[in-house]
């Protein structure tokens, strides 16, 4: 049994955790058919299986396809409120509006959400998560939802987690270097649509040229993406921030417990497919060594050490897409500041930056049945 201590979850299915039976619980994966969705439903077919029943949901568009999950085929449901009787655990990755229609719905049929998209994330009642992290904070969730960072904070605070540990975070300076398919099918589609566009061409040496053999093609980007990097990502928010700058800036700090922590992120949009990458300034409270980072980051779980310049071995989207750690490398301390780090971190946007992640919360949840 959880000590007392430790405290119980605070929501009202939480609260039953006592009357639960060994089985395991039931879940339903809602928006089964997109790109982190499909992601997902292998996630769930590689790991220990946690669970019973899992019932796929999607728009009615995508109601009857069958899709596998654990090798069988599943029939994919219509998003309603039928679909939830009877789920203890919903994993919801769909837009804002839809999460915050029916995420309420799943919670109060006594499923408890966890969900990816914007609506939750900064509710001081739903709880932010990374299990490597504060995995603790899972368990006081007073609306039933618990939400998933951002994938581009997922991609980098494993590893800073690990470093905070030891030397104590003071202060963050962070540059993202983010894939087209954090902006979904649509942003993949556009970005090989303008590579078809520019391939074989001499463009790139004048003004606007790029610009103009895309043409009209920019998709869900404010600039061309092909040869070419965007310095921005997310919606214009107060003072000339985007909202995934302020994002890393307020999810690191709940995810660390550090609410005061200076933070100052710029978001940029490269031309790669899958694979979050950011350079980071972590300044601390006591002094760093470049030793002692590598002894932390070899060892924390959820990471891989990948340091050696000399031979031509530091991480690169291209090389960590489709694998589920923080891949490191670059580490160097401060040429002018003996407790701060530089280092550059790569992560899978896709899986660490959202499907693992809402597989390992759910995964802490489904203990709950054997607590």
């Amino acid at each position: 049994m959880i000590p007392a201590e430790a405290g119980r979850p605070s929501s009202a299915h939480a609260a039953g955790a006592d009357a639960r039976t060994a089985r395991k619980p039931h879940l339903a994966v809602v928006g089964a058919t997109g790109a982190v969705g499909s992601v997902l439903l292998g996630i769930l077919s590689e790991r220990a299986d946690a669970w019973g029943e899992i019932r796929l949901i999607a728009s009615p568009r995508s109601a009857g396809r069958k899709l596998t999950v654990r090798g069988e085929e599943v029939e994919v449901l219509a998003l309603g409120e039928d679909v939830f009787d009877g789920i203890d655990v919903a994993m919801f990755d769909v837009p804002d509006a839809v999460s915050a229609r029916w995420a309420p719905v799943a919670a109060a049929k006594g499923a408890v959400v966890v969900d990816n998209s914007g609506a939750f994330q900064g509710d001081p009642d739903v709880p932010l998560v990374v299990p490597e992290v504060n995995a603790h904070a899972v368990r006081v969730r007073p609306r039933g939802i618990v939400a998933n960072p951002h994938c581009a904070t997922l991609a980098m605070i494993v590893a800073l987690g690990a470093l905070h540990a030891e030397y104590a975070l003071s202060e963050l300076i962070v540059s993202s270097y983010q894939a087209v398919s954090g902006a979904g099918k649509a942003g993949v589609d556009t970005l090989r649509a303008q590579l078809s566009a520019v391939s074989g061409t001499e463009l790139g040496n004048v003004p606007g040229d790029v610009r103009g053999a895309v043409g009209d093609a920019l998709g869900p980007f404010p600039a061309p993406v092909a040869l070419n990097v965007v310095p921005w990502a997310g919606s214009l928010q107060e003072d000339g921030w985007s909202s995934e700058e302020l994002a890393i800036r307020n999810e690191s700090r709940e995810v660390l417990g550090l609410p005061r922590l200076p933070v100052t992120a710029t978001c940029v949009q490269v031309p790669v497919i899958t694979g979050h990458s950011l350079t980071v300034h972590a300044r601390f409270e006591n002094e760093v060594t470049v030793g002692g980072a590598h002894a932390i980051l070899a060892a924390a779980p959820g990471v891989v050490l990948s340091d050696d310049p000399a031979g031509g071995e530091y991480p690169t989207p291209a090389d960590v897409a489709g694998t589920d750690p923080a891949w490191v490398g670059r580490v160097r301390r401060s040429l002018d500041d003996p407790k701060a780090l530089e280092f550059f971190v790569c992560g899978d946007n896709l899986r660490k930056g959202a499907a693992l992640n809402l597989a390992q919360i759910g995964e802490l949840i489904a203990g709950e049945w054997h607590a």
